[in-house]
Formats: C-alpha cells, structure tokens, sequence
C-alpha cells in the first residue's frame, strides 16, 4: 500500500513539474539591493530579485547563492556538509556592503548588485555581469584578468592552460580518443586561477563553460537549468588552495592500501577458469597481485542482453563464492563491474519495475530506450526507494566476499534529456542533473558498504562525477582510451587536471584500452613503466590482445616484473602519499608549476610531472626514441637509476633505454623503500630502505613516512596510526675536506600490529668519499668492504667507491641518531 501511494504521489508531482519545469520570466537580472542580515555564517540580502545569500563555507571559502521568483533550484551537490568556523565581519559603507572572513572579503556593489572578492589588496575575481537568466539559460559571468591562466573543467585534452576554451558541460563518453577531446567521461564545472582562486558553479545541469573563447575578458557558466549558485575559493599557494578546496567539498578518504598494488584486469574474463587461471600465472610468474578485476561476462556470457542481471552466470562462474575465498586466501581482492542500467531482457527488469527502482517519462512509467546493449531503463540513484532497492544487490555480492566495486557508464552513457528523477522530492530531468548522476550512484555506493562493514575503507572505482566526488572515496579512471601511442600522450594532462580538484586517483587503463589489432610490445612497455609512477596500477583492455603483463614473453615479461617489484617496493613511500592526499588534497601526481609559482610558463607543461615532492618522471610517449629531453627545475637532481647528478635549471637530453623510464630523484630527498611483497596482505614496514640523496646545496632535509593496518577507516579519526620522521643535517669543511652527516629517525604513535623494532639499511647516495666512523647512537658499527660480507651481516656500515653510495645497517626501535664522519 505504501508504494502505490508513493507512486500515484509521484506521477502527480510529474505532471506538475512537466507544466512548470520551464515556466520562468526570461529575465537578465541587474538585482538592487535592499536589506541584510547575518545569521551565522551567512550573509542574507534581499534584492529586487529576490534573495541572495553569500555563505562563509570556511575562512577561505564563499558560497553565492542567488534565488530569483519563480526558478525551480535544486541542491547544492558540490558542498560536504556544514561549514567551518570563521571569524566574520560585516561592513555597510553606504554603496557597498563588505562581508570579511580572516582570508578572504567580498564586496557587494548594491546599484547593481555585483560583487568582487579579494584576498587581502589582491582583487581576486569579480562578477562581471553576474546572474542571467533567460527562457533557455542560466549561469554567471566574470571578468578575467589580464595574464591570468586559467586550468579546470575536469577530463578534456586541450593543453593545461584553458583560458580561450568553450567546453560542454555534459558528462559524455569518448570511446577510443587519442589526443584532442573537449568532452569526455568526467567533466567539471570549476577552474583553478593563476591569481590564486578557485571558482566553481554548483550547477549539475547540461549546459557549457566559455573561459574567454567568445570575449577574451569573460569567463561565463551556462545552464539549462540547475542551481544558480557558485563558490569562490582562495588560497596563498596552490597546495594551500587545493586544501581550502577540499576543506569545503570533501576529502578523499584514505583508500585500503591495496589500493596502490597490482591488479589484473581486461574486457573481459569469461569464465571462473580463467580467472584462476589468470591469478595463478601472477603467481607462478613472480608478478605481485592485490586484486582482480571482473568486467561484465561475470552476469552474462555475451555483451548484449544480460546488463541488469547482476548475478552470476552460473555456467561460465559455476563456484562464484568458493572463487572469490580461494582468491582471498591468496591475497587477492575480487573487484565487480556493475552499471545502472537495467535492459528489459533481465531476470530483474520486473522487480525493478515493481519496486519503483527506475527513472521516469512524463506519464510516471518507467522510462525505456534503446542503446548499445540493448533494450533499458535507468536506475534513479537520487530516489532512496530506488537506492535500496540497488542496494540489495551490492548487500548479496558484499557477502559473496566481493572486495571493491567498479561502476561503470555512470555519465550515463546514454541519457534521455525529458527523463524525469525524483531528486529530494522535486522532479528533475535527465538534462538538469547528468552531471551529477554517477556523483549521487558513487554516493549510495559508499554510504551503503559504510553500513555493511563500518570499519574498513570501501573501493570504489567510478569514471563520472562532479565536483566533491572525492568525499565518497571516488577512484576514477580516463575511460576508453585508444591502444596506441597517441592514447598514452594524453594521460598525465587528463591526471593531472584531475588531481588539482580534489580526484588524487584518476588514472588510466594501462596499455590502452580501445582497438589495436597488433601487439606493440614497445607501447605496452612505456605505458606500464609510467603506471607505476600513477596513483592506481591496472592495466586493463579488449582482449584481443592481453592486457595482463604475465600473458607476454621475454624481455617484456621481464622488464615489467621488475617494474612492479618497484611498486611494491616502493609503497612505504607511495602509502604516505596517500595519507597527504586524504588530510590535505594533496595529489599524488603533481604539476611542474607547483615547483615555481611565479613563472607562468610552467602552467603549460604536461609532458613531465612530480610522484610526491621526491620523483620527476618523464613518461616515453613516442615510438623508437632514441633520446628525451628533461626539464629539471631549479636544485640538484639524481638520475634514479644510475645516481648521476644534474644541475638543475636547464633542460637535459639523455639516451634512451626501453628498461629503463626517465625518473630523477631530488637532491636531498629521503625516500621510504621496503621488500617487494607478492600481495599487501604481506607489506611489512619491519624492514626499511631509507634512500637518502646527499647533496652540499641542500644541507638540511627531512621527509615523514606514515603507516597504519592498511584496512581501518578510522585510522587517521583516531590516531591509530604511526608517523616515521626522518631528518639530514650535514656539515662539510672545505678547508679540510671533512664531511659530516647527522641522520636522525624518530616515531611517533602508534596501532595495532605496529613493528617494535625495525631493521634499517640507509642508503646514502652521492656520498663522495670513505668514511672513518659510523655511529648509531654512541655505538660504532663495522666498517665493512667487502660486498657479499655486508650483504650477510645484521649490523654494519659499507662505502661504494664505483657508486659514491654509503650503505648502513642497523636495528631502530623508537628514534636514533646515525652520526658519519
């Protein structure tokens, strides 16, 4: 009974919403102002109009919030939660209204209403025609400043700097790109300034951002429908923007550190042999493996007629569960692709129906349409009915002992404008909220395995959202690329601008996804070798040719073994990444332009980028190089695997070798290593590589390491969790050749299964001359010269003369001081 009220309920509401939905005065609003009140942290001002608000989301952060009569608003879906505290002050200087947070004002011109916002004397942005509206549009426009960069709108390839671009502001797949695209999987409605700010329009409808293509002076938002709001964020340097950013839209939560191991993937695995197949030749091969990946055979042996399923297809996968515990008992985490739509050819089309779990038409009847897979209607993720009615089916999978979740054609690939979503009880149409479709399906995904299992951090890897799709532990990747070389050139831009907004984990189907009807060996290599420098490393493609590096032969199996040993080996490292990331935003693949803030130019730069503060890489995007340039920035720099040193400050050309991805350490980094494992259910920080990189231009350095269980969500909450600060002080004596090192190691915290002691080797690379004492508190180690003994001993110290490296090895258990001289 309660559903068919809830029903008839609803298809009134429809028909209410179909006659008014466009029903609005064209209007271009020049609002006067007429009062205001503070309340809180939000600023109320009447207008002509109507109501504006302006709300301190934080001390760095606005909120503006126009409400003219007669405008269907829906939600803001970019904005976490409640804002923060700041310090507020509200001025009243007859034309203008001056409304302060500690960091950032807003003056609100009353005759117009405009407002213009500042960070101390710096004028930051300012309305240029602020809110239009007409019978077809809404949005906002801004005036752009002379020089200003301008980098955002989420996964396009046009270059870093976007200023003079118009994109759409329309989810949309692009299957099989290469390297122009202005519309992809996972648009955002934000851009990032070269003044220090960050706009973003809080708007989920279909519509465009012009940034200065049609005026040269104006950056305008357009929708056709949608909320007419907007936030303006600031910061005094791009880290501290990304955080302020992230402070009002919602941080990445720390992911399960298997996260950042192997994984095995492709289009698809058709049968459970395969798969055991598969994860046995990982194992057999000595490639390190975390999870696997099942794309959709796993309900339906063919493409077509099967998606809506979501259950096993008991011939091809005869012993799902018993699969899934055998895999575990491995080490590896079975990961499922599920998608929203349900074809009317699936064993639960009629329970979806029934259960009201499906979008509308105008009559209040399921919506149907044909695409590529067939016959469909489309889950309404915004209608809880609907949500736990899907819900069901990931609960049932969850106890199957399913690990992780891939959610797949969320933009949706293919929806109906007229369509009508139940979104907080307003009737919404596929065109006014797409944008925020796979946002909201990401949402459920991740509140609902917080209820199934509270304690352990969901995976959840999705390739559309919006702008917060990071809170809800969004791993996104770059969708269908083209298996070729023109495929790879894109990619870091596409992580990188991706990155700066808050979505640290965008990568891409290593190897290439879409076409390729020849293996090239070459291309696979250089993909791979870069995918162990990005956030997630999976390589995953039609397999016409395997995707999986175990399936290839020769050099190129063993190239890429060593490769991922490096990934594994280098998590204690990659792991503290992700513990910035999800305190600070901060991305694990960084721009060069974060180096040197003052010059421009480094905007533009998309061939090369930094793996944390520590790495340069240099990714190998071209057929038969035979050398590559590298600009280094200014410093000192190691090449990474020969130790060589470079001047920074000028662009160097080395020759290429194809076992070998340029990457370049920084003069004075330590860098966390440890023993490559075959799975992270293995990782232990027991035994640590401590790479330091000795440099006279850099006498004092330091780097912290985090570790906790790798599993508990609420490590970082409740400090369960250690942190390993390490520090370098060195001293050298010209006049008498004397050189000293101070090394100091110290923890702090603590958690369940934390190590009580650890056994260190430091490494001290660029170390130019023997030493006569090594001392580990005041306890002399053994200067040992022989190769092989050193390997063999517990204790001791070693210099390289052929490397210039110093190598020492000792017990720490809770902080130590390692002296050389």
């Amino acid at each position: 009974m309660i559903k068919t009220h809830f029903s008839i309920g609803r298809k009134m509401l429809i028909r209410l919403s179909t006659f008014c939905l466009f029903f609005w005065a064209c209007m271009a609003l020049s609002a006067e102002y007429i009062s205001h009140e503070l309340k809180g942290q939000v600023l109320h001002i009447q207008t002509d109009e109507g109501p504006l608000t302006v709300t301190a989301q934080s001390p760095n952060a606005f909120e503006v919030f126009y409400q003219p009569a007669d405008v269907q608003q829906l939600p803001s879906f970019a904005i976490d939660g409640i804002a923060q505290p700041a310090d507020l002050t509200v001025q009243d200087n007859d034309a203008v209204l001056v409304f302060h947070t500690e960091n950032i004002r807003a003056e609100i011109n009353k005759k117009p209403l405009r407002i213009r916002y500042y960070q101390g004397d710096k004028l930051l942005l300012a309305e240029h025609n602020g809110l239009f509206i007409d019978d077809k549009q809404r949005g906002f426009s801004f005036d752009l400043q002379t020089g200003e960069k301008l980098l955002g709108g989420g996964e396009r390839i046009v270059g870093m700097d976007r200023r003079g671009q118009r994109f759409p502001l329309y989810n949309k797949a692009h299957y099989g790109y290469t390297t122009q695209s202005k519309q992809m999987y996972f648009g955002l409605p934000a851009v990032m300034s070269s003044n220090k700010y960050i706009l973003i329009f809080d708007n989920s409808a279909s519509g465009y951002m012009d940034l200065g293509a049609t005026s040269s002076d104006e950056m305008r938002f357009e929708a056709m429908g949608g909320r007419t709001s907007y936030i303006v964020v600031a910061g005094d340097t791009y880290p501290k923007l990304i955080e302020h950013y992230v402070d009002v839209t919602g941080k990445q939560p720390l992911p399960p550190r298997w996260a950042l191991g192997s994984f095995a993937s492709r289009f698809g695995y058709r049968s459970e042999q395969e798969v055991r197949d598969t994860v046995k030749l990982y194992q057999e091969s000595g490639f390190g493996l975390d999870a696997i990946v099942l794309d959709l055979y796993w309900f339906g042996a063919d493409i077509k007629g099967h998606m809506g399923n979501l259950d096993w297809d008991t011939k091809a996968f005869p012993t799902p569960v018993k699969m899934i515990a055998d895999l575990r008992k491995e080490g590896v985490k079975t990961i499922l692709i599920t998608e929203p739509f349900i074809l009317s050819s699936s064993k639960k089309w009629q329970d979806a129906v029934n259960n009201n779990a499906l979008a509308l038409d105008k009559d209040g009847k399921p919506y149907q349409f044909d695409f590529y897979f067939g016959n469909t209607g489309l889950i309404d993720v915004f209608d809880q009915g609907a949500r736990d009615w899907f819900n069901q089916t990931y609960s049932e999978l969850f106890k199957q002992g399913v690990a992780g979740w891939w959610g797949d054609l969320g933009e949706p690939e293919v929806h109906p404008s007229d369509m009508l979503h139940n979104v907080n009880g307003i009737n919404a149409t596929g065109d006014e909220i797409h944008n925020v479709y796979g946002h909201k399906w990401a949402e459920q995904v991740y509140q609902h395995q917080l209820s199934l299992a509270p304690k352990t951090r969901p995976f959840i890897m999705m390739r559309s959202g919006f702008v917060g799709s990071q809170r809800y532990g969004m791993i996104p990747w770059t969708g269908d690329v083209s298996r070729s070389w023109d495929g790879l050139k894109p990619q870091v831009e596409l992580s990188l601008q991706m990155g700066l907004f808050g979505l640290g984990y965008t990568h891409s189907d290593l190897g290439g996804f879409a076409g390729g009807e020849v293996f090239d060996p070459q291309m696979y290599m250089r993909w791979l070798q870069y995918g162990v420098f990005q956030p997630v490393f999976r390589p995953h493609a039609q397999d016409n040719i395997a995707p999986e590096p175990v399936y290839h032969k020769g050099k190129t199996k063993d190239i890429l073994r060593s490769y991922v040993e490096l990934r594994y080996a280098m998590l204690p490292y990659n792991y503290s990444l992700a513990f910035e990331n999800s305190l600070t935003g901060m991305p694990l693949m960084r721009p060069m332009f974060f180096e040197d803030e003052s010059d421009l130019s480094l905007i533009d730069e998309k061939e090369q980028y930094f793996w944390g503060d520590a790495l340069l890489v240099k990714p190998i995007t071209s057929a038969n190089m035979k050398e590559v340039s590298i600009k280094l920035p200014k410093g000192a720099w190691f090449n990474f695997w020969s130790d060589e040193r470079y001047d920074g400050s000028q662009t160097i050309t080395q020759v290429t070798d194809i076992k070998l991805l340029p990457v370049f350490a920084r003069a004075g980094a330590i860098i966390p290593m440890t023993l490559p494992v075959l799975s992270t259910d293995n990782y232990s920080t027991q035994s640590l590589d401590l790479h330091y990189y000795a440099d006279h231009s850099v006498p004092k350095s330091s780097a912290v390491m985090y570790n906790d269980d790798g599993k508990n969500r609420h490590s970082i909450r409740d400090g369960s969790f250690e942190t390993l600060t390490f520090s370098a002080d060195r001293e050298i004596h010209t006049q008498s050749g004397t050189d000293k090192l101070a090394f100091r190691l110290s923890t702090k915290g603590d958690f369940k299964g934390i190590p009580s002691s650890r056994m260190i080797t430091l490494w001290v690379h660029n170390w130019p001359q023997g030493v006569n004492q090594v001392l580990v508190g005041e306890k002399a180690l053994s200067l040992i010269e022989d190769k092989t003994e050193f390997l063999n001993a517990d204790r001791g110290a070693r210099w390289d003369s052929e490397t210039n490296t110093l190598e020492i090895k000792f017990s720490w258990q809770k902080d130590a001081m390692v002296s050389v001289q």
